[in-house]
């Protein structure tokens, strides 16, 4: 009977994003239990060669080139799931990231980093409203209209359940990534606003929180090129991860499978963090 909760034969599930490390191995997960994945990616070949890792392993999944800032798009993705597995059950929102232009070069701004200063920090003052944009696009709006679209074909079907990726950085903002940081604030209120207002449509949205994972969005800032080794904040990260690593992508999958499924029923406006004890650790 246990088991029976975490089942997903006969569920449609959708993970944008889904040709990234993180967004691969949940749309895995979610395969091995029963459901048929369609895998979304703005890079057509990263979304058909998850989808056939997915196939080789037994699953069933479709690999799809999808813009998540590209309503129409997205509608061409919706119709084509439905064409091909029949509906939508979950929508996993995997799609984001950080990027280096976005970022500064220091943890604090002083005065000799001012503009005219010493020319060789990035603050906040040096950083471009492009590029800041950018960030702030891919992780919030790239969240919020998959939601209003795809959860769209969920209400007119009569349910379904959303997954959201927040950060640690939502509650906790980290030094750098001021862009990414807001954005996943955006990502968690934006969860619990949805909650409750597609509560009576019968969709659930939750939000996983991740620690600190190496993807290819923050490698350059947890790990130095040169010497294979940690850099200083990745030294950091490890001091106070009480689990003493980074996460691995199969951490995700437990509580993701847990939030899709009928062993959270009564679960919505959830915000889980998967992050070794950060968020529980002071550091004194």
């Amino acid at each position: 009977m246990t088991d029976e909760l975490f089942e997903l034969a006969g569920k449609t599930a959708v993970v944008t994003g889904g040709g990234g490390i993180l967004g691969g191995v949940m749309a895995q997960a979610l395969a091995a239990r029963g459901a048929a994945v369609a895998i979304l990616d703005i890079r057509e070949a990263a979304a058909v060669a998850a989808a056939g890792r997915v196939t080789a392993a037994g699953g069933r999944a479709i690999g799809l080139a999808c813009d998540v800032l590209d309503e129409a798009a997205l509608a061409r993705a919706a119709a084509r799931v439905t064409q091909e597995f029949g509906g939508l059950d979950i929508l996993v929102n995997a799609a984001g990231g950080n990027a280096p232009a976005a970022t500064t070069s220091k943890e604090m701004a002083g005065p000799d980093d001012l503009l005219g200063g010493s020319g060789t920090a990035r603050t906040i003052f040096d950083l471009e409203v492009a590029d800041l944009r950018r960030v702030l696009d891919l992780n919030l709006l790239g969240t919020l209209l998959p939601c209003r679209v795809l959860g769209g074909e969920m209400a007119r079907r009569g349910g379904g359940t959303i997954v959201n990726i927040s950060s640690m950085t939502a509650s906790r903002p980290l030094t750098k990534v001021a862009a990414y940081s807001v954005a996943k604030a955006g990502v968690s209120n934006l969860t619990a606003w949805l909650a409750a207002h597609l509560a009576p449509l019968h969709i659930r949205v939750n939000a996983i929180a991740p620690g600190f994972f190496l993807t290819d969005q923050n490698r350059f800032l947890l790990t130095d090129e040169r010497t294979g080794g940690l850099t200083a904040r990745g030294q950091a990260v490890i001091a106070h991860t009480p689990l003493g690593r980074f996460g691995a992508p199969q951490d995700l999958a437990g509580v993701l499978i847990w939030l899709v499924s009928g062993a959270s029923s009564f679960v919505t406006g959830a915000i889980i963090p998967v992050d070794g004890g950060f968020s529980a650790y002071s550091g004194v």
